[in-house]
């Protein structure tokens, strides 16, 4: 059985996982990280639906739109990625990944954890691809544009990562920075301070 959607009350339970009640019925969904933040409790909402079905397993993982799904289910078709890093994909901003495309730049991929180089590099290649197909699925250049902000300072990432932060917990700290922090420095400083 594949679910397509689940529209229903929301009930946050521990990061990133929300219960959706449909008729009384509470679907266990993994989303990412911002739609965790953006869902209020109690109230309603619709997800995207992924049923990842295993033997031992049946999983399902929730994107507000779309295009959040069909980027999760790219991922999950790339060799070694299963559903685990493919959500750590999907909790970073598509904008940063557009960044990283428009860019060559793999180390910001380099920067999800359980991601190394020449994952991160072959990603690269991968996320190239994909634009090709669907050129939209990341949004569009002008929006990756607006990524200088604090929150996709690579450097700031790659610091807070070295210091054994997950990019779920570096990604929401940035996020909640005040912009007028110019400098790395100011924002790994700021962001510990947060942590």
């Amino acid at each position: 059985m594949m679910i397509g959607h689940l529209r229903g009350s929301i009930h946050r339970l521990d990061v990133p996982e929300v219960h959706v009640d449909v008729g009384g019925v509470g679907y266990r969904v993994t989303v990412p990280l911002q739609t965790w933040d953006e869902l209020k409790e109690g109230e309603p909402a619709m997800l995207w639906i992924f049923s990842y079905v295993r033997e031992d397993r049946f999983d399902l993982y929730g994107f507000p739109d779309r295009s959040g799904r069909t980027l999760f289910e790219e991922f999950l078709k790339l060799d070694g990625i299963g559903p685990k890093m493919a959500m750590e994909l999907c909790n970073v901003p598509r904008s940063l990944l557009l960044r990283a495309v428009t860019d060559e730049d793999f180390g910001i991929l380099n920067n999800v954890k359980g991601v190394g180089k020449k994952t991160a590099e072959k990603l690269l290649v991968e996320l190239k691809s994909l634009l090709e197909k669907k050129p939209d699925i990341l949004g569009t250049s002008t929006e990756a544009g607006g990524a200088a902000r604090a929150e996709f300072d690579k450097d700031a990432i790659a610091t807070l990562s070295t210091l054994g932060y997950d990019t779920q917990t570096i990604l929401r700290a940035l996020k909640d920075l005040p912009t007028e922090l110019d400098t790395t420095e100011q924002r790994v400083e700021a962001a510990l301070r947060s942590l």
